[in-house]
């Protein structure tokens, strides 16, 4: 007896509501990846197969067709994003293998597609003079100027990545001595990092002034915009950008072309090293699971890492763009937007 196949844009929903998100507990900076994936998909349907996204059915997610899906997705991606792209479309495809046992040669075709491998480039990271110099754009006598200064100069010191910069709060900071700083990294780990007494001094000068009630509002975002909403991912990069492009017009020698947040988290682990500082210090002020450069080393302690982090650090020293959203006009779309409200 032939039994009727789940619908697609079902399959997708739960997919989202009960995998993703009760499950498997992904980040909503994932959920979003995840949905762009969706939202590429059926764009890639109506294009090159003429086939309306409410047509989709769950027989059209095969091998050969998600193979056709990702070469198209080469012509304006990356090869690091259509790989993202394609994890996405295999974890869809280990959920469906227990939610459609009946099709499993299906499912299992899509886990066979492999990832494109792309050119292996050298680490891109900032001088300390070039870092330095950045941070001099940065006026920080205006208020805006204050704020964009406190953040760069946490995110370097931090080496935080840019998503865990915009989802700080006030209380993941200690104002006690030692100073820390609790943040929050991809799989919702934390770690603690250590703070120089100048970067929190910084911190509460600029508090004090656009957030003078702080210490009684503990879950305000610590970097905001003038609706006191949290600052986006895209805001942060947009602000970066904004002074690299003008300290690149007066020393073009000192950066690269592009320069994005993350350049900093790779500056601050390439300084430490350069100061002396070992691997396993660096790796867990980054928050890695390991070095990829050793495999057995040993945990430090909160004082060695204060210590190595101080050694190395070196005081060097808006209008938000608007954020891209996805057309609502299909269904799918309206019901992923729901279950990442």
């Amino acid at each position: 007896m032939n039994k009727k196949r789940i619908d697609f844009s079902e399959a997708v929903e739960k997919f989202f509501s009960e995998y993703l998100l009760k499950e498997r507990r992904y980040s909503y900076n994932t959920l979003r990846s995840y949905k762009d994936m969706v939202a590429k998909l059926l764009v890639f349907f109506k294009q090159e197969k003429s086939i309306a996204a409410d047509k989709i059915s769950i027989e059209h997610i095969d091998r050969e067709n998600m193979a056709s899906f990702l070469k198209w997705l080469e012509k304006n991606n990356s090869i690091s994003t259509c790989n993202q792209r394609l994890g996405a479309i295999k974890s869809f495809a280990k959920y469906m293998m227990y939610v459609d046992p009946m099709h499993l040669a299906q499912w299992k075709g899509l886990s066979t597609l492999k990832p494109k491998r792309g050119p292996k480039g050298s680490v891109g990271y900032l001088t300390v003079e070039a870092m330095a110099f950045l941070l001099e754009q940065i006026d920080g006598t205006t208020p805006g100027g204050l704020r964009d200064l406190v953040m760069i100069s946490l995110m370097y010191h931090t080496g935080a990545r840019v998503q865990e910069m915009s989802d700080l709060t006030v209380d993941c900071i200690r104002w006690s001595k030692p100073h820390i700083i609790q943040i929050t990294g991809k799989g919702s780990k934390k770690r603690i990092v250590p703070v120089a007494n100048d970067i929190i001094a910084l911190i509460k000068q600029y508090l004090e002034y656009h957030l003078p009630d702080y210490k009684n509002n503990p879950d305000h975002p610590l970097f905001f915009n003038v609706w006191h909403d949290k600052l986006t991912t895209s805001g942060i990069a947009y602000i970066l950008k904004k002074y690299a492009d003008v300290a690149k017009k007066i020393r073009p020698d000192l950066y690269p072309d592009k320069i994005s947040p993350h350049i900093l988290r790779h500056s601050k682990a390439m300084h430490m090293l350069e100061g002396g500082a070992q691997l396993y210090y660096i790796r867990d002020l980054l928050g890695h699971v390991s070095v990829t450069t050793t495999e057995i080393y040993a945990r430090a302690d909160s004082k060695q890492k204060r210590e190595a982090l101080e050694n190395a650090y070196e005081m060097v020293g808006v209008v938000e763009p608007e954020v891209k959203s996805w057309k609502k006009s299909r269904k799918l779309l309206d019901i992923i937007n729901e279950i990442l409200k």
